[in-house]
């Protein structure tokens, strides 16, 4: 199935207890998961997994007429991609190791506490997504090139090492995991979280905020909103950029600046979709899909001890390293041609020659903005020219006194 759809997918719930279904169903319902299937009848079974995909099946072992262990048998030979939950009163070693070698993702004991259920239907949710992402990157990764271009219209490259990151993003898009970006000043990190967000297909929106410098309050302000009275000046309740992205997708950049005490609050969100505006009692729900970025050294603050390692882990499940413009001189040519033609049509101007002297200048620069500092390099030099070839004087003047790069610097 396409992984878009893996995350939509409904829980199949089959025990011979209408009691025990309906109680199964309010709690999953209550914390997200709408899309609820149930039988009776085991029976009935393998015909629905033939007419209807499901992401993850809760089977109990004791019933009528075709008891779960041979089902849970059924199950595993026709349908292997369908993780199964067994939910069961037989509290035998035996029997637990028999599920699980015949299938089982799981074995939970009646009657189950509803934390341990949720997690337990979640990890098989997640199971079943991280299969289908598996055989997504495989096809995406050995294709030549990404097949949406469009997507990626903003970023201007012909780097290999690019081409493949497109290629990763497509496999992930659909995903409804965390992902990490990573990537010096200026590499186009934002960009990245557009062209991932409009691969993804969301319904939602992308809602994008800067982190850092935010204390505990103002992060939890301004992602979780706060209620009527909830600190002093909140005549009125204020939904946060959580809620604004829901279905969407929420990014959050400077993430290595986050105090501890915000990662918490982070990291629950990550875990259950759940987080408490400022003043509630009860938590809301976000579908959003969450993504991050940092120009820091993030696994380095993990071993300072200033950022969670769940939370570090967690946001990692895909991660995407954005190489520094030094790594991908060849696309200088492109980049300038580019930004001149930018730089003279917000100006006003006719876009000037650019001479060929300029890129053995820049192919000497480590660049330290980026792409950025690129973009700001040409639009001064636009802004200052006066003839019909763009002047060299202000690219020199900016890298004068910057260390440059050794002339077998690879390209």
């Amino acid at each position: 199935m396409a992984l878009n759809n893996v995350s939509a997918l409904p829980v199949l719930l089959v025990d011979d207890e209408p009691q025990l279904l309906h109680s199964v169903s309010v709690v999953l319902r209550s914390v997200g998961m709408t899309q609820i299937l149930t039988q009776s009848d085991s029976r009935e079974v393998l015909s629905m997994l033939a007419a209807q995909e499901v992401g993850v099946l809760v089977l109990d072992l004791t019933m009528p007429h075709l008891p779960g262990s041979a089902l849970l048998e059924q199950i595993a030979a026709d349908h292997p991609d369908v993780p199964v939950l067994v939910m069961t009163a037989t509290n035998d070693l035996e029997t637990a190791v028999q599920c699980m070698q015949a299938g089982a993702v799981d074995y939970l004991v009646k009657p189950v506490d509803h934390r341990r259920l949720v997690s337990a239907v979640k990890r098989a949710l997640e199971l079943r997504t991280w299969r289908a992402e598996v055989l997504s990157l495989s096809e995406r990764l050995l294709s030549d090139a990404p097949h949406q271009h469009e997507a990626f219209a903003e970023i201007v490259t012909q780097s290999r090492a690019m081409e493949a990151i497109f290629r990763y993003l497509e496999a992930i898009a659909p995903s409804p995991q965390p992902v990490l970006i990573t990537g010096e000043t200026g590499t186009g990190k934002e960009l990245v979280t557009r062209a991932l967000h409009r691969l993804s297909g969301r319904a939602g929106a992308l809602v994008a905020v800067n982190v850092a410098g935010l204390d505990d309050t103002m992060f939890s302000d301004t992602l979780f909103g706060h209620t009527r009275g909830s600190f002093t000046g909140a005549d009125r309740p204020r939904e946060g950029l959580i809620t604004r992205a829901a279905a969407g997708t929420l990014f959050l950049d400077e993430i290595g600046d986050l105090t501890v005490a915000s990662q918490v609050k982070l990291l629950r969100l990550l875990q259950d979709g759940s987080f408490y505006p400022l003043g509630a009692d009860r938590p809301g729900q976000s579908q959003a899909r969450i993504v991050v970025a940092t120009n820091c050294d993030v696994a380095g603050s993990v071993s300072a001890g200033t950022f969670r390692k769940d939370l570090y882990y967690r946001l990692r499940t895909h991660h995407v390293s954005l190489p520094p413009l030094r790594a991908r001189l060849g696309d200088l040519p492109l980049l300038v041609h580019h930004f001149v033609e930018k730089a003279a049509q917000a100006l006003g101007k006719p876009a000037p020659g650019v001479p060929r002297a300029l890129f053995q200048l820049l192919k000497t620069y480590r660049f330290p903005g980026n792409v950025r500092e690129l973009e700001a390099l040409v639009f001064d030099a636009v802004a200052r020219h006066q003839g019909a070839t763009l002047s060299l004087h202000s690219f020199k003047e900016a890298t004068a006194d910057a260390p440059q790069l050794p002339e077998s610097q690879p390209q």
